[in-house]
């Protein structure tokens, strides 16, 4: 879902990371409310999470749950460590979130266009003069054509990247590798890394301070987001509390389905870098369509203009807007965004009625089955 096969982080790896579920199984402990409270769907939300670590074979799953009265329930599933017998982390602890980095980064953009630093309408020359012009296979890119609603709604025909990294020799020149690609057509949809990597370069370009500390002055501060964080560079662990996430690694396929806890979260960068807990990640839905940021107009258009997901592994007729989708589940629309990196697949959002919900495990979803029952999960957070 949301990247996968049409882009998603670190994709020379996503096919044997997520083999993880042909080659280990989980071993399942109690069920968990690390509760808060009860509420009737909570069974049947257990089985769902239980479906993922038991048939789909991932070492662990959790579903954090806030209701609009304030409520809040959270599920678990499998172990946080393999072998170890022990139970799956709470919702105050992290993960990588992968591409939930985006409807940050998206409101980011979108609080600087608050502030006339950034025209939506604008070309991507204006604030990158001569940085986006393909070579070779990609000779038709031109930064002039792409505008920088575009780059928000993976409408800009920028191909993706990640797929072209050699893992084993970090960094690269990771816009050079997309500007060398075919591009699709500008104005329909495909979902590519890259357009969130060329937003970081401008919202760097129109502030003269790095993306990662404009986020958190302009987002995750405001928003409460205090235990969301990005890497330092060199930095490889997770801080504090948190599972561990298992599949292949992108440097040494060779070595099979391996501990992936500790992998290059800096480079990941403005398309997926963050990492954050399920309890902020509900909490930044719960901000963004209430008191903000960002203000009512802007959060308006974010959700407003929005074009069919033509890529699979989606929820059925789903829509993209500024780096927040839309769909209609069981209970009404749900806005939401999900995350995949090697080992860990998430998605986060909520529903018309302000219930959110955030659910994601240590396990990539690679087979269909797997992309249902996760899609499956987060319905049934939201809706049950």
């Amino acid at each position: 879902m949301y990247q996968q096969k049409s882009s998603r982080l670190l994709a020379t790896v996503v096919a044997g990371a997520l083999a993880l579920a042909t080659v280990t199984s989980a071993v399942a402990a109690p069920a968990l409310a690390v509760a808060e409270t009860r509420s009737p769907h909570t069974g049947s939300l257990q089985k769902q999470l239980d479906r993922l670590t038991h048939a789909d074979g991932l070492p662990g799953a959790l579903a954090h749950v806030r209701y609009p009265d304030g409520r809040t329930v959270t599920l678990v599933s499998g172990t946080a460590r393999r072998g170890s017998g022990r139970e799956m982390v709470g919702p105050d602890a992290r993960f990588r979130i992968g591409s939930l980095t985006k409807p940050i980064l998206a409101t980011t953009v979108m609080r600087l266009v608050e502030r006339d630093k950034i025209d939506l309408n604008a070309y991507v020359d204006r604030y990158l003069p001569g940085v986006l012009r393909g070579e070779g296979p990609g000779e038709a890119i031109d930064g002039r054509k792409i505008t920088i609603r575009d780059l928000l709604q993976q409408t800009s025909g920028l191909p993706e990247y990640v797929d072209a990294v050699d893992w084993s020799k970090l960094p690269q020149d990771y816009l050079k590798l997309a500007l060398n690609r075919k591009p699709t057509p500008i104005g329909h949809f495909a979902y590519a890394n890259t357009n969130y990597l060329v937003l970081g370069m401008i919202v760097k370009a129109v502030t003269g301070h790095d993306f990662r500390e404009v986020s958190r002055d302009l987002v995750l501060k405001p928003l409460g987001m205090r235990d969301t964080y990005w890497p330092a560079k060199g930095e490889t662990g997770v801080r504090g509390p948190h599972a561990h996430t298992y599949g292949v690694h992108p440097a040494n396929p060779k070595a099979g389905v391996v501990d992936l806890t500790r992998l290059p979260g800096y480079e990941f960068g403005a398309s997926g870098g963050l990492v954050s807990t399920p309890e902020d990640l509900n909490r930044f839905w719960r901000g963004v369509f209430t008191a903000g940021p960002p203000s009512r107009d802007s959060f308006r258009a974010m959700i407003g203009h929005l074009v069919p997901i033509t890529s699979p592994g989606w929820p059925s007729e789903a829509k993209y807007g500024f780096g927040i989708a839309r769909a209609r589940l069981s209970c009404g629309l749900a806005w939401f965004h999900g995350g995949d990196v090697p080992g860990v697949s998430a998605i986060s959002g909520r529903v018309r009625t302000g219930r959110q919900a955030t659910v994601y495990t240590t396990g990539s979803t690679d087979t269909a089955k797997q992309r249902a029952d996760l899609i499956a999960t987060f319905e049934t957070a939201l809706c049950k």
